[in-house]
């Protein structure tokens, strides 16, 4: 009995040991501690997380979309909701390394060499801050991200986010002036992280105009406190402690219709020519605004958006004629007989030569050798196209070697030949740079390239070799070590058709806000005004002028637009023709109407031989079309 009772009190002393132990443990959790663990139920309940902002829209010049956002699916891992136990925790990552990275879903990589990631180091990575999330993989298909939103119980820790992403309207049409956005390359990342980017989740502009105004269209992120369910997911937002701005939208000096009018044109061109390569630009040359610009062959630029497969980068990377190069403004390339209004201007404003001026063509020119003058077998031979057909011009003044391109005259006008003293290399060089040849233009698109414009020393440390007459001689018609973008070659044709002035070529029109408030305007920007008279620059137009009326333009010469240009035919080393010629380019530049040009224009064909013949058709009909279809200061 007394046993009995001794294990009953025993018991009623455990029990209320234990009663007093859950009394304690309630009592320091809810009063205690009871604050602490509220903040911590917050933190774990509520999140402050970073909203994007809108990259900036850009227009053509009167509005139209060239390019919008679109949304696109982002999967995230927030390490601090993934299962502590770590059999779950790996089961949760390997199902979602299955869905993301299986054969046939890694196709759309950001980068075309990223391969799958190994997402136990990420979270390991990550658990230095838990709730921040880790971005797995950036444009997801709709199928699985609506998957994983669906069975978002069975992934605890993994979000699905909408971002937006740049859909390129017109792809190929604009590549090249557009570009595109991606995510930050490795040699950047220090760059931007300065700047405030985040360098797993943001994506920058990477070339063409959304690298060169990217400051301008990223737009400033904001910040939103939301609350999450147990598994991390968003299930509402609370509010926004920081909205977030939209970039600026961009309105550029590029008319839609023009441009794809451009490049067909420059297409059915290069088809005849069989040329691989082709440009056209054309420029309003009262202030620089480039209307259009078509390098080719092109590219699409959603490609890259989208995140390029390798397959497809490799295919771009190897083709030979370099699809992502924008030729209009990186290539360069050997001039022809568009340079010589150049030497045409230098040596009417230096006194070299006269209207009245004549200097004889016969078809070869035979330049005695510097140390040995009397030796007439060692005189070297210069060319006028004219050879071919067994005679010369005869005596020919500036206007007529414009108008029927004589080599002879200005080998003559900027070496000297015997008693008649020419330009010489340095006044040569120095016109050369006035008219914008050796520098950037200046365009605000990225990677252009200067040219050459070649000198003595240039050549002495290069080459190793001593500056010679021929070497002048072969710079006065572009050719020789001389070489230069499509681009300046309009800069330059355009200054003839101003009266002199070399603006800085421009693709921005206006700057809006997200208001619609205009923060910045285009404004013409002068780079220099050429040192020549209004009458050497008249007497040069007027060569160009009749140059179209009477000359190796003549495929542009209508009664209705009176134009003014100048052909190119440029040689360069490759494999020779039948005949043992040298293959060439070919090239026309030129402006209208004459008296008040509206546009100006090139257009260069690689390897597209006569520039008479291949590339003024080209023009003829891009100028066809904007005075037939265009031409908005003439309409009401």
């Amino acid at each position: 009995m007394n046993g009995s009772r001794s294990r009953l009190l025993v018991f009623q002393i455990g029990a209320i040991l234990v009663l007093i132990t859950f009394v304690f443990r309630l009592w320091h959790l809810q009063i205690l501690k009871g604050d602490y663990y509220k903040v911590l139920s917050e933190k774990n309940r509520l999140r402050l997380v970073q909203t994007e902002a809108l990259r900036g829209i850009i227009y053509d010049r009167w509005g139209r979309p060239l390019v919008r956002n679109t949304p696109s699916y982002t999967v995230s891992i927030t390490p601090a909701y993934l299962p502590e136990e770590e059999g779950e925790r790996r089961q949760v990552l390997r199902r979602l390394s299955e869905l993301l990275f299986s054969s046939g879903k890694s196709a759309a990589l950001a980068s075309p060499v990223r391969a799958s990631p190994d997402l136990e180091a990420l979270v390991k990575e990550g658990m230095k801050n838990p709730y921040k999330p880790i971005v797995v993989k950036k444009n997801v298909d709709r199928e699985t991200a609506f998957f994983l939103q669906q069975e978002h119980l069975s992934f605890p820790g993994v979000q699905v986010e909408v971002e937006p992403i740049r859909e390129y309207i017109s792809s190929t049409l604009f590549s090249h002036i557009i570009g595109y956005t991606g995510l930050i390359p490795k040699e950047w990342e220090a760059s931007y992280r300065e700047k405030g980017y985040d360098l797993s989740r943001d994506k920058v502009g990477l070339t063409g105009i959304e690298f060169v105004y990217e400051d301008y269209l990223k737009g400033e992120k904001g910040q939103k406190l939301v609350e999450v369910d147990a598994s991390g997911r968003e299930i509402r937002t609370i509010g926004y402690e920081r909205a977030p701005i939209p970039g600026y939208s961009l309105y550029l000096t590029i008319d839609w219709d023009l441009q794809a009018m451009v490049k067909e044109a420059l297409e059915e061109g290069m088809k005849k020519a069989q040329s691989p390569v082709g440009v056209a630009i054309v420029m309003d040359p009262r202030n620089g605004q480039i209307l259009a610009m078509v390098s080719l062959p092109s590219y699409d630029n959603n490609l890259f958006a989208r995140g390029i497969s390798y397959e497809d980068y490799s295919k771009l990377e190897k083709d030979p004629n370099h699809p992502l190069v924008n030729h209009a403004i990186i290539g360069q390339y050997p001039t022809g007989s568009t340079f010589k209004i150049v030497p045409a201007t230098a040596a009417l404003e230096e006194g070299v030569i006269t209207e009245k001026s004549y200097l004889n063509c016969e078809g070869i020119l035979w330049v005695p050798n510097q140390y040995f003058p009397d030796d007439p077998t060692l005189a070297q031979p210069f060319y006028c196209w004219i050879h071919r057909y067994g005679k010369g011009h005869g005596p020919i003044n500036v206007i007529d070697a414009l108008v029927h391109s004589c080599d002879i005259f200005f080998y003559k006008v900027a070496g000297g030949f015997k008693d008649f003293r020419g330009l010489g290399l340095d006044r040569l060089v120095y016109w050369a740079r006035l008219f914008g040849f050796g520098e950037k233009t200046g365009i605000d698109l990225p990677g252009e390239s200067k040219g050459l414009v070649p000198t003595a020393d240039w050549k002495r440390l290069n080459y190793g070799e001593v500056w010679v007459l021929g070497d002048t001689y072969n710079m006065a018609i572009g050719q020789g070590f001389f070489l230069a973008t499509p681009l300046q070659i309009l800069n330059a044709t355009a200054a003839i058709a101003n009266g002199g002035t070399l603006y800085r070529p421009k693709l921005l029109y206006k700057m809006v806000d997200h208001e619609g408030n205009v923060v910045e305007e285009f404004k013409p920007e002068i780079i220099r005004t050429l040192p020549a008279s209004e009458k050497t620059i008249a007497l040069v137009r007027r060569g160009l002028r009749e140059t179209v009326i009477r000359g190796t333009a003549w495929r542009t010469n209508w009664p209705d637009i009176p134009v003014a240009g100048k052909t190119g035919t440029a040689e360069f080393y490759g494999p020779r023709g039948p005949k043992g010629d040298l293959p060439t380019h070919a090239w026309f530049t030129g402006f209208a109407p004459y008296e008040n040009p509206k546009i100006a224009l090139v257009v260069f064909l690689q390897g597209g031989g006569g520039g008479s013949e291949n590339a003024v058709p080209i023009a003829a009909k891009i100028i066809r079309y904007y005075f037939d279809y265009l031409d908005w200061e003439r309409q009401p």
